[in-house]
């Protein structure tokens, strides 16, 4: 496991802080399904994900353009999930989305 490598800016980032409920009922294959939409949407770039035992969940999206994250917004089953979110997964998120103008990287060797 490493993270992504920077991408040539400019381009975007959306990143989704959560707090889960205890409800687990699907989250998982829901997740994975979104995992897979998203891989589809053109200007996808990439996706880190990280939660801790507590529920706290980060997910960075990166993409090319807004156009590419207005399109994964707009995609039926990813609002049929976020829907599902409030009734069910999270107590609370929270999105934000910036455009990146600089980035860069360290790799050990």
């Amino acid at each position: 496991m490493a993270p992504l490598p920077p991408f040539q800016p400019p381009y975007y980032v959306v990143v989704f802080t959560s707090l889960r409920t205890d409800e687990d009922a699907g989250y998982g294959e829901t997740a994975g399904r979104m995992a897979d939409l998203v891989r589809e949407v053109p200007g996808f770039l990439g996706v880190e994900s990280a939660r801790t035992p507590g529920g706290l969940g980060i997910t960075v999206s990166y993409f090319e353009s807004e156009e590419a994250i207005a399109e994964w917004r707009r995609q039926v089953e990813h609002r049929a999930a976020q829907e599902r979110g409030r009734a069910e997964w999270y107590e609370s998120f929270s999105v934000h989305v910036s455009k990146v103008e600089r980035s860069y990287g360290f790799v050990r060797e």
